[in-house]
């Protein structure tokens, strides 16, 4: 009815605004300015307008009109203020987003957001710093909101796409990232991440089956492929990592495999596979207290009877390991032999026997003294088969008047040798000896 009038533009402005159209009330505040350049509030509203979907620069021309029609007007010299720190956080924003500073990313983002509520860059650029630090469902659910209002919308499907990914959801992925390129050809970071997520799937699964089929080295060198992809992925690295350090335990790298495993659970603090197979490898190198400490943190998040009785084992393996180790002692294996043990008992009980050291020093003599000791000590439990199952089995051996401390390494020596006289050391020159048998 009048087409001409500023103020019914400038009055629908308000009212879109009102109900956050911010893009509909920005076409009616332009057009009343365009009808009437001196029309005050519509270069406000304007302004809030290109505010309010984070076009600061362009807020600012039209604050600063409104301010040249009237350098006292209190709204627009505030709102001028407003579209100045907008303009700052996107600054400071872009420095540490390349920074990777992502947490001071997510914090400008806010206060800018505060001015620039119907912002979807701003949106966008928070989503996907939160995925980028690992806070996934809120990452999804700013996503998820602006494709309620823009399905078609190729950065908002990007960071679906892209929180899909790190959560190793990686089809899923996929999926959204070709339908962001779908909407936007050159989307050049859904180009990137698309790429990558192919590529990372690949290898992976090339890896695992390299690793069925028995070929470690292959999947060795495909799993550290994979990881060189994407330092970002955690989730999938961590797995990476732990499948690398099962190929690295099968091949026998146990210091290798242990390396691995930790670097899974730096990524992920979670990830019970990974504190499994790291303690499995500290028990095979019989690194007892390690191999507790990660039993007990997979205890206490998943309460099962298996991982109750794998901490039990490692518990009485660390026992034991405190104990003297008489296997070593002797220099057999635990498997040894009952003829093996024996014949170990002979050689090491000669090679330490106190007369043939009498001509050492007496700092020599005192630890040779002391091995003869310790080998017949393990010769008393090894050759007793009640005592050798409870030694085996991690029990006390003082119970049941099996006190260490009552035995005499001579009188053992001496037993097994024959007896008294049957046998002694001759000396054959400087430091040698034969030995003599009656």
């Amino acid at each position: 009815m009048c087409p001409k009038n500023a103020s019914y533009y400038g009055n629908r402005a308000a009212t879109l605004m009102m109900l956050g159209k911010f893009r509909e009330a920005l076409g009616d505040a332009q057009q009343s300015v365009r009808l009437d350049d001196s029309f005050v509030r519509g270069h406000l509203r304007e302004g809030k307008c290109h505010l309010s979907l984070g076009n600061a620069m362009a807020a600012c021309r039209s604050f600063q009109r409104a301010l040249e029609l009237d350098h006292r007007n209190a709204q627009a010299q505030q709102e001028f203020k407003n579209a100045n720190a907008v303009l700052e956080y996107e600054k400071i924003a872009e420095t540490d987003f390349e920074k990777r500073d992502f947490r001071k990313v997510v914090f400008c983002m806010d206060r800018a957001l505060e001015y620039a509520p119907a912002c979807h860059r701003f949106k966008i650029l928070k989503a996907e710093c939160l995925a980028m630090l690992g806070r996934y469902p809120e990452a999804q659910s700013v996503a998820s909101d602006i494709l309620r209002m823009d399905s078609t919308n190729a950065d908002a499907l990007y960071v679906r796409g892209l929180c899909l990914y790190y959560e190793d959801c990686i089809e899923k992925a996929v999926q959204f990232f070709v339908q962001a390129l779908r909407m936007a050809p050159d989307h050049e970071k859904a180009c990137v991440a698309c790429r990558n997520a192919k590529a990372l799937k690949a290898k992976k699964e090339d890896g695992n089956k390299a690793f069925k089929e028995g070929n470690y080295k292959l999947a060795y060198e495909l799993y550290t492929e994979a990881l060189g992809i994407d330092p970002n992925n955690i989730k999938t690295n961590a797995k990476l990592y732990c499948n690398r350090g099962t190929v690295n335990s099968k091949l026998r790298k146990l210091d290798d495999a242990i390396e691995d495993c930790t670097n899974a659970v730096k990524l992920d603090d979670t990830y019970i596979k990974a504190y499994l197979r790291r303690a499995q490898c500290y028990m095979d190198t019989e690194q007892y207290e390690e191999a507790v400490r990660d039993y007990e943190k997979v205890y206490q998040t998943e309460k099962t009877k298996e991982h109750k009785q794998l901490l039990k084992n490692a518990q009485l393996e660390l026992k034991k390991s405190k104990r003297k180790d008489y296997y070593k002692i002797l220099g057999v294996d635990k498997n040894a032999s009952e003829d093996e043990i024996k014949k170990a008992y002979r050689k090491r009980a000669l090679m330490h026997h106190p007369d043939r050291h009498s001509g050492a020093s007496a700092e020599v003599q005192k630890e040779e003294e002391k091995k003869f000791k310790e080998v017949g000590e393990a010769f008393t439990i090894l050759s007793d088969p009640k005592k050798k199952t409870r030694y085996d089995s991690g029990q006390d051996l003082d119970e049941e008047g099996m006190n260490m401390g009552d035995f005499d390494a001579n009188n053992i020596f001496k037993a097994f040798f024959g007896g008294p006289g049957g046998f002694s050391f001759e000396a054959s020159g400087p430091g040698n000896f034969f030995f003599q048998f009656g």
